[in-house]
């Protein structure tokens, strides 16, 4: 009983089916058409996103003073320009923007006992809105 796997007869396995010749193809060379408008980075303002580009408010000391003088400061995606960034304000909080700063931050080392990192740089812009014009979000 315990060795009755001894006793049975070995079946012998069906042969694998031989491999299929593949004929030999030419491959065609297939030529991008390419397209003779250039589409721009920036959108039309109705349907602009503003997400991508505004990453979040910089509220500093500094940033919250700025306020008083209808100029705001927002953290920016690191690849967008001053037009992008001016029509993602307009259509996010509907307000008219005078001009754009854009400042590049760069990342700084810190270090902490022996080990040594690094602080992730980012952007940021400030805006200057209009006279008499503000965003309520902001509101000190």
């Amino acid at each position: 009983m315990v060795f009755d796997f001894l006793k049975r007869k070995k079946t012998k396995k069906a042969p694998l089916p031989k491999p299929l010749v593949k004929k030999e193809v030419k491959a065609e060379v297939v030529k991008k058409e390419k397209s003779k408008k250039k589409t721009s980075a920036v959108l039309s303002s109705k349907a602009f996103p503003a997400f991508p580009i505004l990453l979040s408010p910089h509220v500093t000391e500094k940033a919250t003073q700025l306020i008083a003088d209808s100029q705001y400061v927002f953290k920016v995606f690191p690849r967008a320009n001053k037009t992008e960034v001016k029509k993602a304000i307009e259509s996010l909080y509907k307000v008219k923007v005078m001009s754009v700063r854009i400042i590049n931050i760069s990342g700084k080392t810190k270090r902490s006992g022996k080990s040594q990192g690094w602080k992730k740089g980012y952007k940021k812009a400030i805006i200057k809105l209009a006279p008499g014009q503000r965003i309520e979000a902001f509101s000190v």
